[in-house]
This record gives C-alpha cells, structure tokens and sequence, in this order.
C-alpha cells in the first residue's frame, strides 16, 4: 500500500533527523509578528481603544506602542476615518479595504494607506506609509483593463493560465510569475505556465513537494486572495502585548496582509535565490485550486492599490477558469449524452443484467475498466475483477450519505478506510454513485495509470539541512529529478462526477415509473387472484350439495330396489357413489386451496421441533405402514405460521411414505441449512425435507406443483388428487419464501423451501401471537382428527391423499 504523498514526505524527512510535522504544526497565524514596512493597529470595535500595536509605531505613527495601547485609536486617525473604518468593516465583514488617511506624525502631516479588516471584536488596521511617486490606480488601469480583456478570450484553463501570468507580471514587474496548481487537497503543485525575466530557469512542468505548503498554509491562502513578502530578509517587528490578556495568545494575524511568514518558508525562498514573493489564491467552488506565484530578485513592496488590482484579478480569473470549466463540462455532457441514452435505452425491470450487460458501453461512459451495481444484496460486475473487501469498504461508505451522492478518488491505496492487499492489475481509483442509504451503490474503477512527473526536487528528499540549520531546503541546485508516479489512476473530472449524477438521476426516474407499473400490475392481479378465489370457493361449496344428493339417491336405489335390479346395473350405481366421493374430495381441497388464498398468515417464532411433532401425529402411521424411518436434525426456531407450516410437513411427510423405494432401506430427514436459492441472492435458510424414495425426473419437477396433476396413475402409489405440493407451494410463498426440488429418479427427492424470515422476521415478531395460542396445538389435533376421521369413513383413501397430495 502506497503512503499519501505528505505521508511519504514525512517519512523521508525522518530519514534524515529531521521532523516535518513542526512545517505541519507551526501556528503560523499566530507568530505575533509583521512586517517592517508597515505598522499595526488591533482596536476594540465597541470603545475605541488601542488593543494591540506593533513595536514600530513611534517609527511609523510618531507614538511608541506602550503608549498607544489602552488609549483611543483617535490619537492616530481622526474621528472621522475612524468612523469611516468602523463602518466599512461592518458593511464588508472580514474583507480588507484601503482607506488614503493623512495621519499628523510630529507634527507633519503623512498620507498613508490603511487596510482594515474585522476580527472577532477587534478592527485591524495595518498601516503603510504611501509614497510620492507610488503609482494610482489610474496608472495601471489600462493594463488591468488589457489583462482582463485577453483573460476573457481564453479558451482552455492553459490558455487562461498563461494569459494570467504574462499581465500580472507585466502589472507588476516581478521577475517570475508562475501559474501553480494543486493535485488535491494535500498534494504536490505543478506549474502549468509561467512567464520570467530573461536569464530565468524555466520552471514549466516541473512539480513541487506538497510539503512546500502546508495544510495550515492552504487554509490561509483559502480565506486571503494575496499575500506579499517584501523582503525576506526583513527584520520582522513584534507586537506589544505579545499575548493578549483574555486568550493567553499572540493576536490571530489571519487575514492581516503584513503578517509575517514562517521561518522554514522564508528558508525555502532564500534557498532558490527569491528576494520578494507575492502570492495570489486561485479558487474553484471555494477551495484552492492553485496559485499565481510572483517572485522578484530584489525587495519589493507592492503599495496597496496595486495589490487591489492584482485581487481583482485573482478573482476575475478564478470566475473565467469555473466558466471554462463549465463549458468544458457541458461539451464532454453533450458528447456523453449519446453513450447516456444508449444506456438508458435498453433498461428494464432487471436493472442488474440490462445495465451492465456485456458489452462495454456502461464502462466506456466514463472511461472506466470495470463497473459493479451493488443493489439488494445482489453485485453485479463488469469488466476488471474487483476484491469482495473493496466492495464491503464501499458498501460501508456507500451506508448514510443522501442517494444521489458521488464520491471519487485516483487513489484509492491512500484512502483511511482502504482494506490493503489489493493487487496491483487491480482498481487504483473509483467514482461511486450511492442509490440508497442502505449500501446499495453503483461504481465504475480504473487501474494504474504510471506518470513519470519531472520534480524540482529529490522526492525522496523533499529536506536537507541548509545553511541556517535544519530547514526546508527542498532545491539547492537546478537539477531536476525524474520520479514514476505509480498506485494512481486518471483522475475524474466534473464531467465524470456530472454524467454519473445524470446517471442516477435518470435510472431512479425510470425504476419509479417500472414501480408504479408493477403496482398498478399487482393490483390488477390482486383483483383478478380474489376473484378466482371468491369463484373457486363458491364453485366449491355450492357443488357439493348436489354431489351429495346424487350419491344419496344411489344409496337409496341400491337399498331399495338393488335386489330387483341385475349385476350391471348395481354395479354402475356403486360407481356413481364411488365417483361422486371422488369429486367431493376434489371439491374438498379445491375449497381448501381457494382458502390459503383467503386468510391470513399469523406468523410467529416456533421450534420447528414441535411442528414436526405435531406433524408426525398425523402422517407417523403411513411412514410406518410404508416402512420408512424418519431421521431429524437438530432444528431451529422459525418465523413462521405455526398452522400453515404444519400443514407443508403433513404433506412432504405423506408423500416420502407414498413414494418410498420399493426396497432396501428407507428413510425421510429434516433438517435445515444456509443455501442460496435458485433465484441468487444472500444465503437464506432452508428447511429441507429429504427422503430416498423413487425421485423425480428433472423435466418434471415442475408438474407435481401443479393443482389436480399427479405423475402417476389414480390408483397407483396410494391415489391422491394432485393437490398436496400445489397447497405446498402455495403455503410458501405466502411466506414471501421460495420452493424448489433436487430429485432423480431412483436417486430420492429433497424439497426445499425458506420462509421469507429475512423481510419480515424482525419487524414483526412477536406482534401476533395467535399462530401459537389462538388456534395452537389444540387447532392441529382438531386438524389431526379430522384428517384420521376422513380416513376411516366412507371416502376413506381421499382424506390421505389430500394429506399426501
């Protein structure tokens, strides 16, 4: 696993005795000191009074700052710039804004320019003395107009960034201006343009450490459009008191534009031959997205006014690389627009298998080696082979965050929750799109792509120790280092993110309206399945009356007249009685079949040891008469209807006793185990009823769940009306399970079946407890007796075969 670029730093640094989180930990808004070019001011908003100043106040201001402290800011700026300063911060918050104040210094009146920003309860006010010949803003107003006309004309974020740096060095004169971008975060900077003096080592395409500037360095540049260093050099003036009273600490200089810079920075400048710097913050969505470096051979303080135009700049620029960008972002949308539609096209309710079918158009969306849809429990991948602990650790991070969302990352070996290991042919980078709070994702994966990159410096030692001890010193020379970037893939860009976005935008609209289809479906079956219920029940009922009195009047012609009548004729109306028994037995589970459909399920947890009990009461007899022995696990709770999953057992249980083996030894088990079923998923457990009987062909295990379907003859294997594994079947999917078979002839028949436990197990246990005391035990040798009833009267055989189906 490959350490994050600061990490690799950090470790180098090490190496070498020298400790690089002190650049990571400096407090480097709080070094309670600035620069000696100007002066400072920390005044209380609310009285007036002089807070804090810097120690060079009597040079500057005429006043020592012992003095100055604890009295009115007015014996500096007349009431009326005070006011004026007072209400600009109030109307512009934390923005700092130059004010021209002529200030009385012995006497002599001086004109300065004071920049005044809001901080907490505090107006700093930094002082600059302005000289005569400084140049006005309508000096340079001709070049900031020119500079922001050619920005405008640009057309790639290249060409922007060197138009930028050409009319902000012709602005300012510096011998370099360098356009400086981040990758990432935290990471190293490359120049992508630049514009020098002559005699100047070209800087193009060269990459610096990201030790360069620290995270507390990037926050700063964040929240500050420039920062000058006039003169690294300079001898940096404390402030009196050097801690404030109330916090302990040195006044917070965040937003202070003479604040003064750390010590390994100003050893870094000096080390590649820079007098003065200037930095102006590029940003992109509010985060810093690179920088505009100036850097002169000589001291140069830059006067406030020229500063202002070179902010302005910063944020006219950073506005024209977003429009760039956003039209970038609309053309690479419109290109994608096709492959988009294509997709979409050709999904259906399968989402899985219609979404990342086998071709390559899914992953060529954006450009990606392989694709995984993670989604009810169900993955689905394309392409590239992807670790199960990858998928887990995205599952967990797909968990919480609003559908919708996209994540990305080029690296995937430096993320905090990467699980290691990962091969090297293997996923460097993803972009995940969360379809629900529950971990349901889809994702596309890149693998490595090497980038040999060109570096200012060894990175493998971004430190040395330089003249002035133990300092940054990251390049002493002009030698440039080769390194292979490697662990990395392309990175994705905001059209990626976009498509992705547009993506699951899209599939959610067309899974809803696949939704409101099936219900609209469902209800429409649901309508038709009562119905057939309603009519098979009536049906039912209503038949068996005048079955009933066509056997009756046989009875009587027989009892009556059958000593008159001749053998045919006797015979044909014991036919009649016997056929009309049969039609009411068909009538019987008919009515019982319609009934399942009818009432409801009252699901509990029960020991399906005392199911089988319950069960072997009723079909224990025909096991023995047929000579098969019953061998039982060790089983389980289960949540389930204890009435209805008695009534499965009855039926398996006859019917191992109905087609057991015609020799050797022969036995029926239950037991239940974790399977997959046929259909995929999660493993479910699975009850499983397995005999060594006669078995089943495979081309028709299908046709024994069918109603009133039996494979063998009427008479043959103890008769029965086909309707037992129809209601078997029936009883589990009620459940919400599944039911299938493993059987060959001569080789016996398991039935297996689950309870749908895992949709509704846990929501409602133990809301219904009449499965259990409702109807109970008591309801089963009710149901027990009627089944031993049936099969010692008139009809006999049919009330087993009901049983055995």
């Amino acid at each position: 696993m490959s350490l994050p670029e600061p990490e690799r730093e950090a470790e180098a640094a090490a190496a070498i005795g020298f400790d690089l989180s002190e650049c990571v930990s400096e407090p480097i808004h709080r070094l309670g000191m600035i620069q000696s070019h100007g002066t400072l001011l920390a005044v209380e908003a609310g009285t007036g009074t002089v807070d804090t100043a810097a120690l060079n106040t009597r040079r500057l201001l005429g006043i020592a700052a012992e003095e100055l402290v604890g009295g009115p800011v007015t014996r500096v700026l007349s009431p009326e710039h005070w006011a004026e300063a007072l209400q600009i911060c109030a109307e512009h918050d934390a923005a700092s804004l130059v004010l021209p104040v002529s200030i009385d210094v012995a006497g002599v009146p001086r004109m300065f320019d004071v920049t005044a920003h809001r901080h907490g309860d505090l107006v700093v006010l930094e002082c600059e003395w302005r000289a005569v010949a400084a140049p006005r803003f309508s000096h340079f107003y001709q070049g900031v107009r020119r500079a922001l006309t050619r920005l405008r004309s640009s057309t790639t974020a290249v060409e922007c960034c060197r138009a930028a740096t050409r009319e902000i060095r012709a602005l300012t004169g510096f011998d370099r201006v360098v356009a400086y971008r981040f990758d990432g975060e935290n990471g190293p900077g490359e120049v992508v343009a630049e514009d020098t003096a002559e005699g100047c080592e070209p800087w193009l395409g060269l990459w610096f450490p990201a030790s360069d500037i620290p995270p507390q360095a990037r926050r700063l540049y964040r929240d500050n459009w420039i920062r000058l260093i006039a003169d690294v050099d300079d001898t940096s003036v404390g402030l009196h008191p050097p801690l404030r009273a109330g916090s302990g600490l040195p006044l917070d200089l965040s937003n202070s534009v003479l604040r003064t810079v750390s010590g390994f920075h100003l050893e870094y400048l000096r080390n590649i031959g820079v007098k003065s710097s200037m930095s102006v913050s590029v940003l992109r969505e509010g985060e810093l997205w690179g920088l505009i470096a100036c850097h002169g051979y000589a001291a140069v303080t830059v006067p406030p006014e020229m500063r202002a135009a070179c902010e302005f700049f910063g944020v006219a620029f950073s506005l024209q690389l977003a429009v760039i960008e956003e039209r970038e972002r609309a053309e690479a949308h419109t290109a994608s627009r096709g492959r988009l539609d294509r997709i979409v096209s050709r999904v259906t309710s399968d989402l899985e298998d219609s979404l990342l079918a086998g071709d390559d158009v899914f992953r060529d969306l954006l450009d990606a080696d392989g694709a995984v849809l993670c989604r009810g429990g169900r993955t689905t991948i394309s392409g590239m082979s992807v670790p199960p602990a990858l998928l887990e650790t995205l599952r967990a991070r797909a968990e919480g965050p609003a559908p919708g969302t996209v994540w990305s990352t080029d690296r995937l070996s430096e993320e905090p929750d990467h699980p290691g290991g990962l091969p090297e042919d293997g996923p460097a980078g993803a972009l995940m799109v969360t379809l629900s709070r529950s971990g349901d994702f889809l994702a596309w994966f890149r693998k490595a792509r090497p980038t040999a990159r060109q570096w200012a410096t060894d990175p493998s030692r971004p430190v040395r120790v330089g003249p002035r001890g133990e300092r940054l010193t990251p390049r002493g020379s002009g030698a440039v280092f080769r390194a292979v970037v490697r662990g990395q893939c392309l990175p994705w860009t905001p059209t990626d993110r976009a498509t992705a976005h547009e993506l699951w935008r899209t599939l959610t609209g067309l899974v809803l309206r696949h939704e409101a289809e099936l219900a609209a479906l469902n209800e429409q079956l649901r309508i038709t399945n009562s119905d057939l219920d309603s009519f098979a029940h009536v049906a039912a009922h209503d038949l068996k009356e005048p079955l009933r009195g066509i056997s009756n009047a046989a009875a009587f012609v027989i009892e009556d007249a059958g000593a008159e009548l001749d053998a045919t004729t006797v015979r044909r109306l014991h036919t009649m009685r016997r056929l009309a028994g049969r039609m009411d037995d068909l009538l019987d589970s008919l009515l019982h079949f319609a009934r399942l459909g009818r009432g409801g399920l009252h699901r509990t947890r029960v020991p399906l040891d005392r199911v089988l009990d319950s069960a072997l009461d009723v079909a224990g007899e025909r096991l023995a008469e047929a000579h098969v022995r019953v061998i039982r696990h060790d089983l389980p709770e289960v949540y389930a209807d204890e009435n209805r999953l008695y009534e499965v057992l009855v039926n398996l249980l006859v019917n191992a006793a109905k087609y057991a083996a015609d020799q050797g030894d022969r036995t029926v088990e239950v037991l239940v185990d974790t399977l997959v079923p046929p259909t995929g998923g999660p493993p479910r457990r699975t009850v499983m009823v397995r005999d060594n009987g006669i078995g089943i062909p495979s081309d028709r295990h299908e046709e024994v769940f069918e109603l009133f379907h039996r494979l063998h003859g009427q008479g043959e294997r103890g008769g029965g009306t086909g309707v037992g594994l129809a209601i078997v079947r029936r009883i589990v999917e009620r459940h919400g399970g599944e039911l299938w078979l493993d059987s060959e002839p001569g080789r016996g028949t398991t039935v297996l079946f689950t309870l749908g436990e895992e949709a509704e197990g846990q929501e409602r246990e133990g809301q219904d407890g009449r499965g259990r005391d409702g109807r109970g035990r008591a309801g089963r040798d009710q149901a027990g007796r009627d089944q031993a009833g049936r099969d010692q009267d008139g009809r006999g055989q049919g009330g087993r075969d009901q049983a055995g189906g």
